[in-house]
């Protein structure tokens, strides 16, 4: 068979470089704004609640970190990062308003794994401390509070709360799936309900004439159902890597889609999936969609290139945060050496958006611009890789 559609068929059986980039949120949606990659550093007036409070969390237990790491990634064992610290501190606690919260309705509490997601949805409204988010000011105005109420709803852990009953979520319900950019991405949109069994990861949907693609799993809501089979349902759920399948199932079992997954991704709870990829690629999901192997953060991690749009969803290949351009080192399952061999092939392709699933969308205004950027943060990674062998040696 050849490589352009090498997918095999189970019938049912079913930081930084030193380069400017355009960092795009949702508010700035009709203008794009340059600015330099900065950490957002900011304080906020500390306020504790005895009164109830009101919020939509998911079931189940807070989780501690993505289990597994490799051999290349053994610096990263020694750092204590944020979400697995905040995670180990209030797994076994009461939910409670963080301090570090302005005062006002709404906040964030003390089960925040710091994902980010409601930093990059609305920066004005939440920020980090103390290695978690918390609301740096209370929302002005009516549309800054619906921006406020969205991150609430996609918080994988329901750890942004209300102070009284917020009558206004349900409107804010019916704004997902929110477009990304209408004009400089039409068709994509933020599926928001982001799942905790995929650590917060960002789900998509790409609207298509031959059929809709769901990018990753969101938390399964039958609203959010509602709403997508409105917009013609799925015909393909696109799952980038083995971290972030969530609710991959029930979305198959509601739209009767084809999930598709590398096979060196496939594990137990994804072993009925149709299409399961094998070797290397690239493989053509549509004319004008490609899936692309890029191995590293896990055997079978895939990125989705839309080439009309000129847009890659990286998943978590290649991600931006606030402290700069990550391959999110920290939670290697593979190869950090292979991951950043991964990068480099990325170069010469012709996208100008990073569309990932965690942290912020990047856009690229040149090729020579993506590609300092993309050698920047190839560079640094190798740097620290023979710092640490220096100091460590093979081990």
């Amino acid at each position: 068979m050849s490589p352009a559609l090498c997918l095999r068929l189970f019938h049912y059986t079913h930081h930084h470089s030193s380069t400017t980039l355009i960092i795009i949120h949702p508010d700035q949606r009709e203008k794009k704004k340059e600015s330099r990659i900065t950490p957002v550093m900011a304080s906020a007036s500390s306020s504790a609640a005895s009164a109830p409070s009101y919020h939509f969390r998911s079931q189940g237990p807070i989780f501690s970190s993505k289990a597994s790491f490799s051999v290349s990634t053994a610096l990263a064992r020694r750092r204590v990062f944020g979400s697995v610290k905040a995670a180990q501190v209030t797994s076994h606690e009461n939910p409670r308003r963080r301090t570090q919260n302005a005062e006002g309705d709404i906040f964030v509490d003390n089960t925040c794994i710091d994902c980010d997601t409601c930093r990059w949805m609305v920066p004005q409204v939440f920020t980090r401390v103390d290695n978690r988010s918390a609301v740096i000011k209370q929302p002005t105005c009516k549309e800054e509070r619906l921006s406020a109420l969205q991150a609430l709803l996609s918080c994988p852990t329901g750890s942004i709360r209300t102070e009284t009953p917020p009558t206004d979520i349900g409107g804010a319900q019916e704004t997902f799936p929110l477009a990304l950019d209408i004009d400089a991405l039409p068709g994509v949109f933020h599926c928001g309900f982001h799942s905790k069994k995929s650590y917060g990861a960002t789900p998509y949907l790409i609207l298509h004439h031959e059929g809709n693609i769901l990018v990753d799993s969101p938390r399964y809501v039958e609203k959010l159902a509602g709403k997508i089979a409105k917009m013609g349902g799925v015909r393909y759920m696109f799952l980038t890597h083995r971290d972030d399948v969530a609710d991959h199932k029930k979305w198959a079992d509601r739209f009767k889609c084809t999930r598709i997954l590398h096979s060196e991704d496939v594990e137990p709870s994804t072993s009925d999936v149709e299409l399961k990829l094998e070797g290397s690629g690239p493989w053509n999901l549509n004319e004008d969609i490609e899936l692309i192997h890029t191995p590293g953060h896990t055997k079978g991690s895939v990125c989705l290139f839309h080439k009309p749009l000129k847009a890659l969803f990286t998943g978590d290949h290649i991600t931006m945060y606030e402290s700069g351009m990550s391959i999110i080192e920290q939670y290697n399952h593979c190869s950090v050496p292979l991951q950043l061999e991964s990068v480099e092939r990325l170069i010469n392709l012709n996208f100008n958006w990073i569309i990932p699933g965690h942290g912020r969308r990047v856009y690229f205004k040149d090729g020579e611009e993506k590609a300092k950027s993309l050698e920047g943060l190839v560079q640094k990674h190798r740097e620290k890789q023979l710092v640490f062998s220096s100091k460590f040696g093979n081990a």
